[in-house]
């Protein structure tokens, strides 16, 4: 199975090539750090990309910051984040506000990234999920967050994994990003 899905990217790619192996080393190695692919499929396509040299990262992010805020007694929340990206030697810093942490990461992402990929204005988060690996670490349990992506087209899930929740989300909005630009400018 993970063979066929290698000869998308890569159709000659044989049983006894050796980036066969390099690539079910690299996913045993994830899955062993938490990492699920089944139900994430653009993760597993960006981690094959990777293994097979057809990968180039598209921005760096530099720092992040999010700050939560909510009353007591209240239900809902405020958040703000904070994000500077590097994309070719420039940098961009941008802020946004969302209703939780999460959603203003997001939002200050894309944002950051706009200026240098216009076609980010058509994608947002249409799912987001969070599973404890490990509930014997109790809060200091590693979590998987799987989140579903959209530009009003095609949608597709990616995955991150952290014992932090914000920096799993972050890995997965990174991995949501990167995989709609490498489909736009292939």
């Amino acid at each position: 199975a993970v063979l066929e899905k290698i000869r998308r990217y890569c159709p000659s790619i044989q049983k006894s090539s050796p980036e066969l192996q390099e690539i079910i080393d690299a996913l045993k190695a994830m899955e062993l750090e938490g990492y699920q692919f089944e139900g994430a499929e653009a993760t597993l396509e960006m981690l094959i990309r990777k293994q097979l040299g057809q990968y180039r990262p598209f921005f760096r992010v530099e720092k992040f910051k999010t700050i939560g805020e909510q009353q007591a007694g209240e239900e809902t929340a405020s958040a703000a984040a904070m994000v500077k990206v590097v994309v070719g030697g420039q940098a961009e810093m941008n802020a946004a506000e969302g209703n939780g942490p999460v959603n203003a990461l997001d939002c200050a992402l894309r944002k950051a990234l706009e200026r240098f990929y216009p076609v980010l204005r058509t994608v947002h988060l249409t799912d987001y999920k969070v599973r404890v690996l490990d509930s014997s670490n109790r809060t200091a349990s590693k979590v998987r967050v799987l989140i579903e992506t959209t530009d009003g087209k095609e949608s597709w899930t990616t995955v991150g994994v952290s014992v932090d929740i914000i920096e799993a989300s972050l890995i997965a909005l990174i991995a949501s990003i990167e995989y709609k630009l490498i489909h736009t400018s292939v």
